[in-house]
């Protein structure tokens, strides 16, 4: 696969760019990736690969399998990567911890792609969950690394912002000074492939979720790559005492419930039964596990129960 000239956004993503200095638009000359360097060999101490304290389920290894059409899933079974062929270069959305980045990148391998044809990084939000492996990720494609805006604050200085539900025991991350910031609505467009930024904060303030349109012999879907909606917190912090917190992530969940979404990609695959979608996939189940007209509505109905849960156990604290 050849790498070609960076995608180019809609005008109304232009305008935003231009006013927050973040993505280069049709036209405008982009800005010079740092080509991978694949004849060094990886230092035995890459402090962007070094291991953070995750979860033991995390860091499960998962065969690498088409989802549908241009999309194929690339990350743990514990934490969801997807990997779209827009037959102009890569795009990748999500980053796991620093040390499985050896694990996704031989996952690219295995489907018969290269780590440097990843021309853009998508992230749905700044714990080292799900973008502690970007820095590393990045440098060895030379892509774009891209976030809502508070998302892109916080990959830029390696850490989640105070307004974090968890803030008080998220781990820092490797920082990423040349995040770039998309608005919600906005797409990117790269090859044969247009994605949207759906901005869903509320588990962080810079969640994001992407869409996109993948399609096989024919038929079309819609892919939702849903960041996550749980009600998880940090003391002091807590929902019942953050209202808008509380309304922002609602939102989320409602605008996540009404999505055009026949084919869910949750940001942890065990949140909308991912694990055993990916299971089917690489056994050759019929029909199609993953595609599912329901899936997000499902992934919703389940974030509600756990805010109100959540909401009504600070209650019963006070």
């Amino acid at each position: 696969m050849r790498r070609l000239a960076p995608g180019v956004l809609t005008p109304a993503a232009c305008a935003f760019a231009a006013a927050f200095a973040t993505i280069g638009c049709t036209g405008a000359e982009p800005a010079a990736a740092q080509s991978p360097d694949t004849t060094a060999s990886t230092p035995a101490d890459d402090p962007l690969t070094r291991p953070l304290k995750a979860n033991p389920d995390w860091l499960v290894p998962q065969t690498p399998v088409k989802v549908y059409g241009n999309t194929y899933f690339v990350g743990t079974q514990g934490l969801s990567l997807a990997l779209i062929d827009t037959g102009q270069g890569l795009i990748l959305i999500d980053g796991a911890v620093p040390q499985a980045v050896g694990d996704i990148e031989a996952n690219i391998a295995r489907l018969g792609f290269r780590i440097q044809d990843v021309r853009y990084i998508l992230n749905t939000e700044a714990h080292f969950d799900h973008s502690g492996g970007i820095a590393a990720l990045a440098r060895d494609s030379g892509a774009t690394v891209i976030a809502a805006p508070a998302g892109a604050q916080a990959l830029r200085v390696g850490h989640v912002l105070e307004a974090d539900p968890q803030a008080a025991h998220i781990e820092a991350l490797p920082a990423i000074p040349t995040a770039r910031a998309i608005g919600d609505g906005e797409t990117l467009t790269l090859g044969d492939v247009t994605i949207k930024a759906i901005l869903t904060p509320g588990h962080t303030p810079g969640s994001a979720s992407w869409s996109w349109s993948s399609c096989e012999a024919g038929v079309c879907h819609s892919v939702v790559f849903a960041s996550s909606l749980n009600a998880v917190t940090a003391a002091p912090f807590t929902y019942a005492g953050h209202p808008e917190a509380t309304a922002a992530l609602r939102a989320s969940i409602a605008r996540v419930e009404g999505l055009d979404c026949d084919i869910l990609i949750s940001a942890h695959p065990d949140n909308s039964g991912g694990v055993e979608k990916l299971a089917g996939r690489v056994a050759g189940a019929t029909p199609n596990p993953f595609v599912d007209p329901n899936a997000c509505r499902a992934y919703a109905a389940r974030a509600t129960g756990i805010l109100d849960r959540r909401l009504a156990t600070e209650a019963a604290a006070r």
